[in-house]
């Protein structure tokens, strides 16, 4: 008899798969208390690195806005003409901080917009989807992806076995497994928001949108021996480089796209436009240009400025908001938690936190390491009678508003009519890839399996690709099964 899940205290669980929400786009509600638990606990398994996204490299830079795109949103910062200082922090997902910055991996693509209505952050990868769609899944994705607890070592049957049993996480894995899971450097990857957001306009119309961040010094990759090589060379080898090309003032730059859809349209689209899995068509939804993004001075500190940014899907600014993306509404609690667990209750204070073109007026006091503080005059609660600030809903952003069923529930997205957790890793491909792009999948993924993947897990790897597609099945477990036949001890590869 299988053992049931259960909370810290030995309570039964009763799903690990969904969270409570209202309805099945509901907001997710704060008194699932388990998915708390589950958070909050893996936000404090690590001092003093981040758990996730430890190593990486980052930079100072300017987004000017070049489209007038004020038709869907109010937000300061994308309107004509607007300029905008930011700060980026790039990382890998898995490694620890000495860990290469060529193993195959997604990268975290992470900027903080400092507007004078406060700051914003975009918190994405260089993927344009996520591996699963509810946030009570996360900490068993993150370990499934990190180290075994006897002998500390990363075990490629874990990450296959948790893959699998996961099939939503297909056309994630299907990114990773191909060019785009090894940038060549920071500046030759794509940034995406990855999840949807709200934009609000002037006259209140709501739109879903996503964004994307097309690299101009065009996209391009490793192969998976140039990066093992390049590994044991220089493990510092993207951030050197993101380093040197500033210095030499070779700015990158990207050109920031949004994808808008009418709010009306969401129920009826094709794909669950919420689902973090899923990517919109850029035929029903074509990328709309806003601006250009330029990264131009170094940190002056990469302690001070890239360790101790934080970054956090819940710093929203007027006209812009959340959606029913599930992943995106977890993380709007576990970002903030995880800072203040790692960098502590006043990480807001630290220099790149720091809102820089807008006023703070807040009643946080004392906790560890304060910095800033009020006045003495300045009463300590709200509301008072003394001139201290008072909340004013006109002025801030409302978070994102939709309609939804009241009824508590736990369940998966409703299902669109060309959903599916195999379908648009089929279509990325057979109809995006290229013939030598499918050769060079075919050889990244037999040589990650090998590096260790057992029975029953391999088994179902197989079946797994068949699923994205029979062709590309059938040609994995070919090469898997000569690379178990032709060598007794299976070649490693990283991942």
């Amino acid at each position: 008899m299988t053992k049931p899940t259960t909370t810290n205290t030995g309570t039964p669980v009763e799903s690990d798969n969904e969270s409570l929400t209202a309805g099945t786009q509901g907001p997710i509600l704060l008194h699932d208390h388990y998915l708390i638990e589950k958070l909050a606990q893996f936000n404090r398994e690590r001092v003093p690195e981040r758990i996730v996204h430890a190593k990486g490299a980052g930079a100072y830079g300017e987004l000017v806005v070049t489209n007038d795109v004020s038709r869907y949103t109010k937000a300061k910062l994308f309107q004509p003409g607007a300029r905008t200082e930011s700060l980026v922090r790039f990382s890998t997902v898995a490694g620890e901080q000495g860990s290469p910055d060529t193993w195959r991996d997604p990268r975290g693509f992470a900027v903080k917009f400092y507007t004078e209505d406060g700051n914003y952050d975009l918190v994405g990868n260089n993927t344009p989807v996520f591996f699963i769609k509810d946030p009570i899944k996360f900490p068993d994705f993150i370990r499934s992806q990190k180290r075994l607890p006897g002998n500390g070592l990363r075990d490629h049957n874990m990450q296959w076995d948790f893959w699998t049993l996961r099939p939503e996480t297909a056309h994630q894995v299907t990114w990773l497994m191909g060019d785009r899971g090894i940038p060549k450097t920071y500046r030759h990857m794509n940034g995406y928001g990855s999840h949807t957001y709200q934009w609000i306009n002037a006259a209140g119309e709501r739109f879903w949108v996503k964004y994307h961040f097309k690299t101009d010094q065009g996209v391009d990759y490793l192969t998976q021996a140039d990066a093992d090589r390049i590994a044991g060379e220089n493990a510092d080898y993207h951030r050197k480089d993101l380093w040197d090309a500033i210095e030499r003032g070779e700015f990158p730059s990207w050109t920031v796209h949004v994808q808008v859809m009418p709010v009306a349209e969401a129920e009826g689209y094709r794909f669950n436009p919420f689902d973090l899995t899923k990517v919109w068509s850029h035929k029903d939804y074509p990328l709309i240009e806003v601006g250009k993004w330029t990264l131009n001075r170094n940190p002056a500190n990469y302690f001070v400025d890239i360790e101790q940014a934080a970054f956090e899907p819940s710093n929203v600014v007027p006209g812009i908001g959340f959606s029913p993306d599930k992943m995106l509404l977890g993380r709007v609690f576990a970002y903030a938690d995880a800072h203040r667990y790692r960098i502590g209750t006043n990480y807001a204070q630290l220099p790149p936190n720091l809102p820089r073109a807008a006023e703070v007026n807040s009643y946080s006091k004392e906790g560890a390491m304060r910095y800033f503080y009020n006045d003495a005059s300045v009463p300590v609660y709200a509301p008072n009678s003394f001139g201290g600030p008072h909340a004013d809903p006109a002025l801030a952003p409302d978070g994102g508003l939709w309609e939804f069923d009241p009824t508590m529930v736990r369940a998966g997205y409703v299902e669109h009519a060309e959903d599916g957790d195999f379908t648009q890793a089929g279509t990325l491909v057979r109809e995006v890839l290229n013939d030598d792009q499918r050769d060079r999948l075919v050889s990244n993924i037999v040589g990650h399996v090998l590096g260790g993947v057992q029975e029953p897990v391999l088994s179902r790897v197989f079946e797994y690709w068949t699923n994205v597609d029979p062709d590309l099945g059938k040609r994995v477990e070919e090469g898997v099964r000569a690379g178990l036949d032709g060598a007794s001890t299976p070649p490693p590869s990283q991942g």
